[in-house]
């Protein structure tokens, strides 16, 4: 029986019910592969989106906190609207909320574990506020669902999503300003950078990689609702276990390779703005594309985890001593994640 890629790509009933044919082996493979190119696709983006903003003069800290954390957090927007797209209210809740524990709590926690990252007082007293303001939101608005609701599931309608996406707007214009602010000069070029690629170049990179992004994540959300079915995990402990880590894979590359070349306060800027585009774009648009049905474990779990991690980001913000966050700071966040990952395990296995 001949198989049309295209054609499957195009029929998600189609595609589903080809991946429910295949072995778990080659289902984890792909998944693998996918969350890999994934990764690529965001890469090759955030290469060309720098490229034509150095050309503008922006200053640095526009690109991390703003136009980088945008990039980084496209792989979650794309899964999330699918998801919720294909019927699949756990992954595209559970991967926004997911990939907000997976930023902070692993991702910053092993930067801060391995790097000096300096505390941006000035940044982290506006946007780190718009951080934790915005999980807050999240969870207030998902508690006033389930207390209108009665005897229905809990929903994030469409209404909230619209709501979500003003407030990025607001956000992304905000943090423009504060840059702005922070940096009054704007951003000269590092002659360690070397020479800025063509615009076509550029070009060919954003569309490139907003292409292999949507690809990836049209065959991820069927390929891990597929999986979870046959090991009997619920969608929403999958999508925020190895899809929200897979999906956040441009930012721990991001952060990586932001203290290998000497500037880690790249990496937090990155996670602060991938944390509230989590919440406002990601969660926003995939209730705008479908009302996300809220199930019980986000209010026994998932929500409390990531508020505990934000709050505890918070706090070591405020009290960063010499204005840098200490080595200890790393390790509780990166506990606190590895509690949460080790307890999901453990409840779905009992």
């Amino acid at each position: 029986m001949s198989v049309d890629p295209l054609a499957l790509l195009i029929d998600e009933h189609g595609l589903a019910a080809y991946l429910a044919t295949l072995s778990t082996a080659w289902l984890l493979l792909i998944i693998v592969l996918t969350i890999l190119t994934l990764s690529k696709g965001a890469d090759w983006m955030i290469e060309g989106v720098v490229a034509l903003a150095r050309r503008t003069g922006l200053p640095r800290i526009v690109i991390g906190a703003t136009i980088v954390s945008l990039g980084t957090t496209m792989p979650e927007a794309f899964v999330s609207v699918m998801a919720a797209f294909m019927g699949d209210p756990g992954l595209a809740l559970g991967n926004g909320v997911g990939s907000i524990i997976a930023d902070t709590g692993l991702i910053f926690g092993v930067t801060a574990l391995v790097a000096k990252v300096p505390a941006d007082r000035f940044i982290l007293n506006r946007t780190g506020w718009v951080q934790l303001a915005a999980a807050l939101l999240l969870v207030l608005m998902a508690t006033i669902a389930r207390l209108g609701s009665g005897a229905a599931e809990p929903v994030l309608g469409r209404g909230v999503g619209v709501f979500f996406l003003v407030l990025l707007l607001a956000y992304l214009y905000m943090s423009y300003v504060w840059a702005r602010e922070h940096s009054p000069g704007g951003a000269a070029a590092d002659p360690d950078e070397g020479a800025l690629p063509s615009l076509l170049r550029s070009f060919a990179e954003i569309v490139g990689g907003i292409g292999l992004v949507i690809l990836s994540a049209r065959v991820l959300v069927p390929g891990a609702a597929e999986v979870a079915a046959r090991f009997g995990v619920p969608h929403d402990v999958i999508a925020a276990t190895m899809v929200a880590f897979g999906t956040s894979l441009p930012e721990l590359v991001t952060a990586l390779a932001a203290v290998r070349k000497g500037h880690p306060e790249i990496a937090v800027g990155n996670v602060v703005g991938a944390d509230v585009l989590n919440c406002l774009f990601v969660i926003g648009a995939a209730a705008c594309a479908s009302p996300l049905q809220i199930p019980p474990t986000f209010y026994t779990f998932h929500f409390p985890a990531m508020v505990a991690i934000l709050i505890s980001f918070r706090i070591f913000s405020m009290r960063a001593a010499g204005g840098y966050f200490r080595r200890w700071h790393g390790g509780w966040l990166l506990s606190l994640y590895l509690i949460y990952i080790t307890l999901q395990f453990v409840a779905t296995h009992q």
